[in-house]
């Protein structure tokens, strides 16, 4: 797996994190190299204010730091993470981080968009960008070119201004844009909705997952929470917008409950949800954390799972099995893992390797979704 970029008789060294010694996946794409490119052929003074949104594991802020004065937007701790890494290892000058919940800043030479998934998402930061730039600040995005469709340049005129594209290169385009539009539109980063048949209601931030309305999946897990007095400690990693864990939290009102995320946005929304929905001066913390890096041993009785099984833009298994890892490590003896998981994806093949077989049971099942249950028996456990 290649970690070596090498560009203009420049090279970096790139890892994804957390750094893996199996490692499959590269550290940027084709689109990065497609802004480094253009920019570069523009030939910039130094020490121009870049703004630089959603770089996946730092390839762009490493780069620009080098003459630039860089600042860092994403909604992701993974990538914060993974950036401050690598620009660690590069020996780069210091890049200033926020999350894309914070202002843009006002001052911006230049801002650089790796495009993200999700539309709620872009409309906000194209919002915010009209809000803060002249309209002489070059805005450049990029994607895979089948992922640029017209309504996404649709969404770049109505939201921000004037937009055109490149041609293709390495099956990658770039956006160009200017915060020019009239009048600028006001958009509201919060969508709030209530959870049919609970008394729940949800606001979320606009990179939160199925911020739109609930899940499927958090649907089926709804119906099987447990209600035991002797739950003191529930975690809900995996979060997004803390609906399992305010629902935990109604049924079992002695329990101390903690949110994890590696979204700042997904965080937030849980926060303000359980303020919102469970009685005042209830035990809660909200974490925006890697799965459960940091947590104390045998330190929770319930912990409730629903994997993703994407990293940014790449399908893969290893956060889910990270998850498991680090859940199997914080319970206590006896405690629970509940995980909720599309049935394709044999979670309970992984559940089994490390809980041991008799310790894995199937709690419920329809035609999408399995809901399993691991319990923390030490005699009986499987190898890590």
């Amino acid at each position: 797996m290649k970690t070596e970029l090498n560009l203009h008789d420049r090279s970096l060294t790139l890892h994804r994190f957390p750094k893996r010694s199996n490692e499959t996946l590269q550290a940027w794409d084709a689109g990065d190299e497609y802004l480094i490119n253009h920019v570069e052929e523009l030939a910039l003074p130094d020490h121009q204010n870049i703004v630089v949104i959603n770089d996946n594991f730092g390839a762009l802020a490493c780069w620009f730091s080098d003459k630039h004065n860089v600042t860092l937007m994403s909604d992701s701790f993974i990538s914060h993470k993974g950036v401050k890494q690598n620009l660690e290892q590069n020996h780069c000058n210091k890049v200033a981080f926020l999350t894309t919940m914070d202002a843009i800043p006002a001052n911006a030479d230049m801002v650089l968009i790796q495009l993200p998934k999700s539309n709620r998402h872009l409309i906000w930061l194209l919002s915010q960008l009209r809000k803060a730039l002249p309209a002489s600040c070059p805005i450049i995005a990029v994607n895979k070119a089948k992922e640029i469709h017209t309504s996404t340049l649709k969404l770049f005129e109505k939201y921000l201004g004037e937009t055109k594209t490149s041609l293709a290169w390495k099956k990658h385009r770039l956006v160009f844009s200017s915060a020019n539009v009239e009048p600028a539109i006001e958009v509201d980063p919060m969508t709030i909705w209530g959870v049919e048949g609970e008394d729940i209601q949800l606001k979320n931030w606009p990179n939160v997952y199925s911020g739109e309305s609930l899940d499927l999946g958090a649907r089926f897990m709804l119906q099987h929470i447990p209600q035991d007095p002797a739950l003191k400690h529930i975690v809900d990693l995996g979060c997004g917008n803390g609906v399992l864990s305010v629902k935990a939290g109604q049924l079992n009102p002695q329990a101390r409950l903690t949110c994890v995320d590696e979204s700042f946005m997904a965080v937030e929304s849980a926060k303000q949800n359980l303020i919102e929905n469970l009685d005042e001066g209830r035990d809660f913390q909200c974490i925006a954390n890697n799965c459960l890096d940091g947590f104390k041993p045998d330190s929770s009785y319930l912990i409730m799972c629903n994997p993703p099984f994407h990293q940014q833009q790449a399908i893969t298994d290893h956060i889910a099995w990270q998850m498991f890892c680090d859940a199997k490590r914080i319970l206590n003896k006896g405690g629970k893992l509940l995980v909720i998981g599309n049935r394709h994806l044999g979670y309970d093949a992984k559940l089994k390797r490390l809980f041991g077989d008799s310790n894995v049971k199937l709690v419920a099942s329809n035609n999408k979704f399995v809901i399993l249950q691991a319990t923390k028996d030490p005699a009986k456990l499987g190898a890590n």
